[in-house]
């Protein structure tokens, strides 16, 4: 008997120990996740579109295709990578941190100079014009999967920078605890939205009360609102983040301006209002500076992504073109 009391005290120990490990890894992972909000934002508003054209029956289970490949994406390839990047070259964290803040500054950049500059493309026009439904599903579910591994990686780099340092297996942990609740958040919400207009049109048309039907047609109508919405905030979202990534990367790497200088404007504006808004202000002035200064970047780099990196990675890869 005593031996078996003994054995139970050592297993609640372990408990205790297993439950403040499972509390430190979803203290690490909130931390982290929070700080890739604008990631987020954007790829839930980008990839309803990768929908778009096919029948209602073939959404979700295209939206599905995506999501388990954005579980391999983050989970098999970028989880190991990551690891092996923050125990064997923590220093390169910050230079790809920047590399992704400079492709978050040109995406936003560019969405709104195409925006202020409507024009055509070619390439994109061929890729969206009517061809076999199975070869066009395929083909587009493989480019969705290739455009959230860019913004998954920029999604677990920047949880891995705010991860709080601690033993192997906590961060790896945290990690990929990161890596599933974000997917599961953007592609749930993705099935959502897509689905929502649906529910929308069923509710219109067998609703029993002018209420109802006039909600599922207002719901029905306001879709495409909503996914204006979530254009403009994601647009904005990934020039903060990407600003902010840049402005704090450059910090970091011994160049403290503009970084103390946004800092001191914040504070100085902090200043003027009541001390329960102080924080919101300064934070409000430091994302908003940050967000200008990833826009100028942003277009800063249109030209060269177009004119020069585009070229170079259609002269490396054999492609005509490189989009």
């Amino acid at each position: 008997m005593s031996g078996l009391l003994a054995l139970l005290d050592d297993v609640a120990a372990i408990a205790k120990v297993a439950a403040t490990s499972v509390d430190d890894i979803a203290a690490a992972a909130s931390k982290a996740g929070g700080k890739t909000a604008g990631v987020i934002i954007d790829d839930a508003a980008v990839t309803p579109k990768y929908v778009q054209g096919f029948a209602p029956a073939r959404e979700l289970p295209i939206i599905w295709k995506i999501a388990r490949g954005s579980f391999f994406n983050k989970l098999v390839i970028l989880l190991p990578a990551a690891m092996l990047l923050a125990n064997f070259a923590p220093w390169l964290i910050t230079p790809l941190l920047m590399l992704g803040g400079s492709y978050l500054c040109f995406e936003g950049a560019e969405k709104i100079f195409h925006t202020l500059f409507p024009h055509g493309d070619k390439h994109i026009e061929q890729d969206m014009s009517v061809q076999d439904p199975g070869h066009l599903e395929q083909q587009k579910v493989s480019g969705a999967i290739k455009t959230d591994f860019i913004l998954s990686a920029e999604i677990m780099t920047i949880a891995l920078s705010a991860i709080p340092e601690g033993t192997f297996w906590l961060e790896a942990a945290a990690l990929g605890l990161v890596g599933i609740v974000v997917t599961l958040a953007i592609y749930g919400s993705v099935a959502l939205i897509v689905k929502m207009d649906d529910v929308g049109l069923y509710v219109a048309q067998n609703a029993r009360t002018g209420f109802g039907q006039g909600f599922g047609r207002g719901l029905v109508k306001f879709m495409p609102v909503l996914m204006q919405i979530l254009s403009i905030v994601g647009t904005a979202a990934m020039l903060w983040v990407g600003g902010s990534i840049m402005i704090h990367g450059m910090h970091d790497l011994g160049l403290h301006h503009p970084y103390e200088d946004i800092h001191q404007i914040a504070v100085a504006i902090g200043h003027s209002v009541s001390d329960t808004a102080r924080g919101a202000m300064e934070w409000g002035v430091t994302a908003l500076a940050d967000g200008i200064l990833g826009l100028a970047y942003g277009f800063i780099l249109i030209p060269v992504a177009t004119r020069l990196v585009g070229p170079l990675i259609a002269a490396l890869s054999g492609k005509k073109t490189a989009h």
